[in-house]
């Protein structure tokens, strides 16, 4: 482990720099999908699956056109969420630098692959190469998040930077797609991804010559090192701080669905009573499984419950993600209306990433753990209200405009239940595998987006109507075992004072 002490101030800034870039670049790219659909559309992808018929009538896109364009990010969010579960081990175990090199790696595989995707007959070049991107980008993001410990005293705000720049990372295509269009459609796909190979390129010398070749050591491990040091010194008993004790709450962080490891997740050291009180009453279910085997926690409803609300939020939100244009082209009967969201949509998806961090804070920081997931199945069933009316482009403002501030929220809000329920022994473990089974579960996006074109001729209501009802009912169910447990654990806590109580005697 690497002390920031012992590293220039330059280096460090030099480091975190280089860090934000590579993730605006290829934290999350994959996720500006619908930015990048119109011009592998334009550029003619897939456009051999079109019946004559299609072709003739000058159809904006075909069916079996868009099912095969949807199906290359389908499969790549599905590797993306499980690859996070793959990344937390590897970097454990070989450090940044590795985790680094490895995202560089498959990041300029992706890019030759895609260059010549027109020209390979061997395998679908398009979704190979798109899943390559989409699975090095965690390696390249999980990796830079210890260096939020190069300056502790702002380690809050570099994880803020490296997170805005994974949200904002989705703006790739459509900077992309804006210059294709000004172009006059001659900056071809080969001409983008050639150029974006500068990209792997320059994080592979920055991991080689800038990075460090160990993570970086936390505020935590510092403060237990000074503890251990001045316990070998005195024989006095020492409480770690409460600063340190806060450390200990939120050394692994996660944010926009993607689990970090800052630390090594061992429960070193204690947490002051007044601070573990202090959780306990904000969250209402902090500690609740703290210390259980983790085979034991995933047997418990608190797990299996949120893993259901989970998927199919997740399921929601990439099915849209690959299906705005198809979508709001039936509801309001107008392609040409219908790229006017798709285009607002391109633009907000990163924006609302970046807006939504500060309030996200300040929601978790605030409401009980109830309360949060309340709020998220209220703002949930709003956007999914807004997304089943027909001809109202206000509607379809106001869906996407709520969207893009739930998804951050989402991600997160998952996370700080997976801490605060399950402990950070088993953080990674169990936040890993909520992700990852509910990455799997998006496998269903292929089967949704089959539905609605051979049985509903286009109309996305039925299975939206259906995505709607499924996280009302989840939902509300994850709210009743909260609610139940909640009132559980709050008459143990009365039995047990009762019990503590001093008898009183008559004298």
């Amino acid at each position: 482990m690497v002390q920031h002490n012992n590293v220039s101030k330059t280096l460090r800034t030099i480091q975190v720099t280089c860090a934000v870039v590579w993730c605006l670049l290829v934290a999350g790219p994959s996720f500006g999908f619908a930015a990048l659909k119109p011009v592998l559309v334009s550029e003619g992808v897939y456009k051999e699956y079109c019946t004559s018929k299609e072709i003739e009538d000058n159809v904006g896109i075909c069916q079996q056109q868009e099912l095969k364009l949807n199906m290359i990010f389908t499969i790549a969010a599905v590797m993306t969420n499980v690859t996070a579960l793959i990344v937390g081990p590897i970097l454990d175990s070989y450090g940044p630098k590795v985790c680094g090199i490895i995202g560089a790696l498959l990041i300029t595989l992706s890019c030759l692959t895609l260059r010549s995707a027109v020209t390979i007959h061997a395998f679908d070049a398009y979704i190979v190469g798109y899943t390559l991107l989409a699975v090095g980008g965690p390696f390249t993001f999980i990796s830079s998040f210890q260096l939020s410990n190069t300056f502790p005293d702002n380690s809050g705000l570099i994880l803020a930077l490296l997170t805005g720049a994974f949200d904002a990372s989705s703006a790739v295509f459509l900077f992309y797609k804006v210059a294709y269009e000004k172009s006059g459609g001659a900056f071809h796909i080969y001409d983008f991804f050639t150029l974006f190979l500068v990209v792997p390129v320059f994080i592979l010398l920055a991991q080689i010559f800038i990075m460090p070749h160990e993570s970086y050591v936390t505020m935590k491990e510092l403060a237990l090192e000074s503890l251990d040091i001045h316990e070998a010194t005195s024989s006095e008993s020492v409480d770690v701080t409460e600063e340190t004790a806060l450390l200990e709450t939120t050394g692994n962080l996660s944010v926009s669905g993607v689990p970090t490891y800052l630390d090594n997740g061992k429960d070193n050291g204690h947490i002051s009573h007044s601070h573990v009180d202090e959780l306990e009453q904000n969250s209402g279910v902090w500690g609740v499984l703290h210390g259980l085997p983790i085979l034991g926690q995933l047997k418990t409803p608190w797990f299996y419950v949120m893993l259901a609300f989970t998927a199919i939020q997740m399921l929601r939100i990439n099915y849209f993600v690959a299906t705005v244009l198809s979508q709001y082209a039936y509801l309001l009967g107008s392609f040409e209306k219908a790229e006017l969201l798709n285009n607002f949509f391109n633009v907000a998806l990163p924006l609302g990433g970046l807006i939504a961090i500060p309030i996200i804070g300040v929601l978790l920081d605030t409401l009980s753990t109830f309360s949060v997931m309340a709020l998220m199945l209220v703002v949930s069933t709003c956007v999914g209200c807004f997304g089943l009316i027909p001809n109202s482009i206000i509607a379809g403002y106001l869906n996407i405009s709520l969207l893009v501030v739930y998804r951050p929220f989402y991600y997160t809000a998952v996370s700080d239940y997976a801490a605060k329920v399950f402990g950070f022994d088993t953080f990674g473990r169990v936040y890993g595998l909520i992700i990852s089974i509910s990455g799997v579960f998006n496998l269903l996006q292929a089967f949704l987006d089959r539905t609605t074109h051979k049985h509903f001729k286009g109309n996305p209501t039925p299975v939206n109507i259906f995505l709607l009802s499924s996280t009302i009912v989840f939902g509300a169910t994850l709210l009743v075992y909260i609610r139940t447990q909640i009132k559980h654990i709050k008459r143990k806590q009365l039995e047990v004072e009762a019990e503590r109580a001093p008898v009183l005697t008559m004298p």
